[in-house]
């Protein structure tokens, strides 16, 4: 079946998703998800936990069957020389959402500072141009990639719009949580490690 690569690495990365918010970062119609769904749990690889999905001990083993097939199929030697350059931009793209955060270093940033604000965001919005034509490269390689475009411009839209939650704030897309999956998906088709990247300062 369709997708369910996709559905069960979204399940995996967003915790306990409402079908809506599942939908949503997984790039599918709710009439699409809903099919994929209903088979996995029926399955038993996704469980309902009220109004909510979550991914099962029996999909985790069936997610990590189908990365390890995709993985087969990538270029190795190309997507670790992409990844090699993802690290430059993931090391640009921590000290934007440390100036986010941060004013000066060591004084939190209550966004009241609009031209402070305005100025993170253009060098957000001049990082998301020149890293556009790389994340294309990695969708070529994996098409199973292909929402991030979409889910990247999504949330610098919403910091445009004025809502610093779109920056950086967790359990919603925002920038740094798309920014995050997208580094866990690049980790796992590059066949290397959390903890070896950690260890090399790649952290995300």
């Amino acid at each position: 079946m369709p997708h369910v690569l996709r559905v069960l690495q979204t399940a995996r990365f967003k915790g306990r998703p409402t079908e809506s918010d599942l939908a949503a970062a997984a790039g599918l119609a709710e009439s699409d998800l809903a099919a994929v769904v209903e088979t996995l749990l029926t399955t038993g690889e996704l469980a309902r936990v009220g109004t909510r999905i979550k991914l099962t001990a029996e999909g985790r083993a069936r997610l990590d069957t189908l990365l390890a097939a995709e993985r087969a199929t990538v270029d190795q030697d190309r997507v670790r020389g992409r990844y090699r350059e993802f690290a430059t931009f993931d090391t640009e793209f921590k000290q934007l959402v440390t100036d986010w955060q941060l004013i000066g270093g060591d004084r939190p940033n209550d966004h009241t500072d609009a031209d402070y604000d305005a100025r993170i965001v253009a060098r957000l919005s001049a990082l998301h141009e020149r890293f556009g034509p790389l994340l294309a490269e990695f969708v070529a390689l994996a098409p199973r990639l292909a929402e991030y475009p979409n889910r990247f411009a999504a949330a610098l839209a919403g910091i445009r719009s004025g809502d610093p939650a779109w920056f950086a704030r967790p359990l919603i897309d925002s920038y740094h949580t798309v920014w995050f999956e997208l580094h866990e998906e690049l980790i796992g088709l590059a066949g290397l490690s959390r903890v070896r990247e950690e260890a090399a300062g790649r952290p995300e």
